[in-house]
C-alpha cells in the first residue's frame, strides 16, 4: 500500500524592511541642538509605519524623542525635525535610532558627529 503525504508550506513571519535613516543634520543653537532626520520605510498605512526616532548618547541614554503620528506612504523618504535637545557639554557624537509601529526600535543606530 502506498501513502502520499501532502506537501504543506508553513508561513513564517513577514519581515518588512526596517526604517532606515538616510541623513541627519545636527545644528547647535546656544546650549540646545536641533536634529533634522531623513527616514525611509515602506509604510503600508496605519497597520505598519515608521513611528519615531530618537537621539541617544553613546551610552544609550535617550536625549530626545520625535514621535511620528501618522504613516508617510506617499512621502518617501521624509524628513522631520526635533529641537531643544540638550546634549551634555563635551559630547562629540550621538546616535540616532529609528522605530516602526510593528517591529519596534531598529537594532542599528546612525552615528552623528557634533561639530
Amino acid at each position: 500500500m502506498r501513502f502520499t503525504l501532502p506537501f504543506v508550506l508553513l508561513a513564517g513571519p513577514v519581515l518588512a524592511d526596517p526604517p532606515t535613516i538616510e541623513n541627519v543634520t545636527a545644528l547647535q543653537s546656544g546650549s540646545d541642538w536641533r536634529f533634522d532626520v531623513t527616514i525611509s520605510h515602506p509604510d503600508t498605512g496605519w497597520d505598519h509605519y515608521a513611528d519615531g526616532w530618537r537621539v541617544l548618547d553613546m551610552d544609550g541614554n535617550e536625549l530626545g524623542l520625535r514621535v511620528l503620528h501618522h504613516p508617510h506612504e506617499q512621502e518617501q523618504p521624509f524628513t522631520r525635525s526635533l529641537g531643544s535637545v540638550r546634549v551634555p557639554d563635551g559630547t562629540v557624537q550621538v546616535q540616532v535610532q529609528a522605530r516602526c509601529s510593528v517591529d519596534g526600535w531598529r537594532d542599528e543606530t546612525t552615528l552623528v558627529p557634533l561639530n
